[in-house]
């Protein structure tokens, strides 16, 4: 097949958006929390009701593409997105934020379902491994910079006093004077219906699913269901991506409130380095992986995991500062690990296995909720202490996991030896 270098970079957009508006949350939360003056519960409901949309929308989102097709589908996705920015920009209150993050998510998880397939088809399968690899790079880029941005905007438009570009001059117009940050959710919603303007005139590939990227059949569901063995891959899902939220949601509350860093600066530049340490772990954990058994791997970087969450929550406020995107390097390498011991632990149904999987999205719904609700009951340092029930979970993966393939490794003299000189 012929390839398409313009749906190939138009994808590599997308996923930026995709990660830039996901993991934005984190840098204002300790904002939104003064505010909107909410309990830590009541600021939780923010995220959950993002995530809440991709553990509904998952399996629906494979079901909507095989009927209608990449382009109809990532339309509607994308009017989903934009819808929900708009209405946040329109009206930033907080019972507005509420339906917006829901119907920003619905939108969010239709677009990580479909663009996976469409990178396969549009940049050739023979350089897929590559362009995913890519993809995930600019996914954690965009997280890296998507603090430093809300940082800046926070810096020009609070107090502002007419001072400004012709970019924050006109942003200053349209946000309320005390609301700075809201500013985001116009620049996103400018970025979303671009977007939107630019896929009605794309022509895309036709896309032949593979099995594993089919929703499947709902007796395949069904099927599935019944298996212990899906359902302990379901809740490890569930307890990496709520780690990863609990810790990126709350880490900025959690330095501001127990060392006094300024979120704006401190806390949103220890969210930003969270998700660049996590980009530089997924590289590294490709080369890991070629040495050592998945199993192990997991079953080391969960340890370290747990050891530098315990350094975050009682250290001193230099070293918790830096402990916290630390976290982030031990955990970059789960989700693919527990993602591929999981399909490789099924002989069929994998397109309907990966769709529940992907419905464990939810549990970055529900564990920084969860964490919410404690901290309001007995202090944020304490509720914090559930992200070791969830990284327990996750070491203990490998221990009962039994994949009918197990990854192939390498020894190290034979790595260097295939990437040296011909």
């Amino acid at each position: 097949m012929r390839r398409n270098k313009f749906v190939v970079f138009l994808i590599l957009c997308i996923w930026f958006v995709i990660s830039f508006i996901t993991n934005i949350l984190g840098p204002i939360m300790p904002v939104l929390i003064d505010n909107y003056q909410l309990s830590l519960t009541l600021a939780a409901f923010l995220p959950f009701s993002f995530f809440l949309a991709y553990g509904i929308m998952s399996i629906p989102a494979g079901m909507m593409i095989e009927r209608f097709g990449e382009k109809p589908s990532m339309l509607v996705a994308f009017g989903f997105t934009f819808i929900g920015s708009f209405l946040f920009a329109l009206f930033p209150v907080y019972g507005i934020a509420l339906a917006s993050l829901f119907i920003l998510g619905i939108g969010m998880a239709m677009l990580q379902v479909i663009i996976n397939p469409l990178m396969r088809e549009a940049g050739g399968e023979e350089h897929f491994a590559f362009n995913s690899v890519l993809a995930q790079l600019i996914f954690g880029a965009a997280s890296f910079l998507s603090p430093f941005v809300f940082t800046y905007l926070m810096h020009e438009l609070k107090d502002y006093n007419g001072d400004g570009n012709w970019f924050i001059h006109t942003l200053s117009l349209l946000i309320p004077k005390e609301l700075p940050w809201s500013s985001l959710y116009w620049i996103f919603s400018v970025i979303l219906i671009s977007i939107f303007l630019v896929i009605i005139f794309v022509q895309f590939p036709k896309v032949e699913l593979k099995e594993d990227e089919k929703a499947g059949a709902v007796q395949s569901y069904l099927e599935l269901f019944k298996k212990k063995q899906v359902i302990l891959y379901f809740l490890g899902i569930m307890a990496y991506v709520g780690t990863e939220q609990g810790l990126s949601n709350w880490m900025s509350k959690f330095l501001n409130t127990y060392h006094g860093y300024n979120p704006e600066v401190e806390g949103a530049s220890a969210i930003a380095w969270f998700w660049g340490l996590m980009s530089v772990g997924c590289l590294l954990g490709l080369l890991i992986l070629k040495l050592a058994d998945s199993k192990l791997v997991l079953k080391v970087f969960s340890l370290l995991a747990m050891a530098t969450v315990g350094l975050a929550l009682f250290g001193p406020a230099a070293i918790s500062l830096w402990a916290f995107p630390t976290a982030g390097f031990f955990l970059s390498v789960m989700f693919s690990i527990i993602f591929s011991l999981a399909l490789n632990s099924e002989e069929k149904h994998h397109g309907s296995f990966s769709g529940i999987l992907c419905s464990g999205i939810f549990g970055g719904a529900l564990v920084p909720l969860i964490i919410g609700w404690i901290g309001d009951q007995i202090g944020l340092r304490s509720a914090m202490l559930f992200l070791f029930i969830t990284l327990s979970y996750i070491l203990a993966i490998p221990f009962w996991a039994k994949p009918l393939v197990d990854n192939k490794t390498v020894k190290i003299v034979e790595l260097f030896k295939n990437v040296g000189p011909k």
